[in-house]
């Protein structure tokens, strides 16, 4: 099944791995674009915006893990880990960061199509439904906020304000603490509204009477 429309970031600082991944994902039909070093990733994500970054989690300068951060809180975008360590330690770390898939080397390229599309699939799917038919999440306009529970309309709005996210970017943020805690999304929102009430509360209980 070909993508033509999704771009992918591709991350690691072993160029054979690098060649070979990026030609099974442009034979599968996505667009990639290649980074053998995590600061040209981190500015490859912010020139592109891709849908999905892949990641090598241990390299040298910037690992995968400094890229992901940056994604995570600048940017927006999904990101999975690639690694040659494939002990629950590792793959704990990987989790608590967020990442939405990991895959330990040597990677089997038919694998890392097929995960790939999964988790593309399960992105367009949690975003809601947009008349003319499905875009990347990262591409999507933004949604009617009707279209949303209410609970994920004020978490978007309170990581918008106080994180000075894009719509998208805090849509994503809270995805990935839902694949992190494996909690449903709007439970994470939920929970998010909730630790701000609990905030404000605290600073109005603080505050003397007038």
């Amino acid at each position: 099944m070909m993508h033509p429309t999704y771009t992918i970031l591709l991350c690691d600082d072993d160029r054979l791995i690098l060649a070979t991944l990026s030609s099974a994902l442009q034979s599968a039909g996505y667009q990639v674009i290649e980074a053998d070093n995590g600061d040209d990733a981190i500015l490859l994500a912010r020139q592109h915006r891709p849908d999905l970054a892949m990641l090598d989690m241990r390299m040298n300068g910037k690992s995968g893990l400094d890229v992901a951060a940056y994604l995570r809180d600048y940017v927006g975008t999904p990101f999975l880990f690639l690694s040659a360590f494939g002990d629950e330690r590792t793959m704990t770390q990987a989790r608590a960061f967020g990442a939405l898939e990991f895959l330990v080397k040597p990677i089997d390229t038919h694998r890392v199509v097929t995960v790939v599309g999964q988790v593309l699939d399960t992105l367009a799917g949690v975003r809601p439904q947009m008349a003319g038919g499905e875009l990347p999440l990262a591409r999507s306009p933004a949604a009617p906020p009707t279209q949303w529970s209410r609970e994920l309309t004020l978490a978007v709005g309170i990581l918008m304000a106080r994180q000075g996210l894009t719509e998208e970017a805090a849509m994503l943020r809270l995805m990935t603490l839902s694949r992190a805690s494996g909690q449903p999304l709007d439970v994470v929102a939920a929970d998010v509204v909730e630790r701000l009430q609990r905030v404000n509360a605290t600073k109005t209980d603080g505050v003397p009477g007038g």
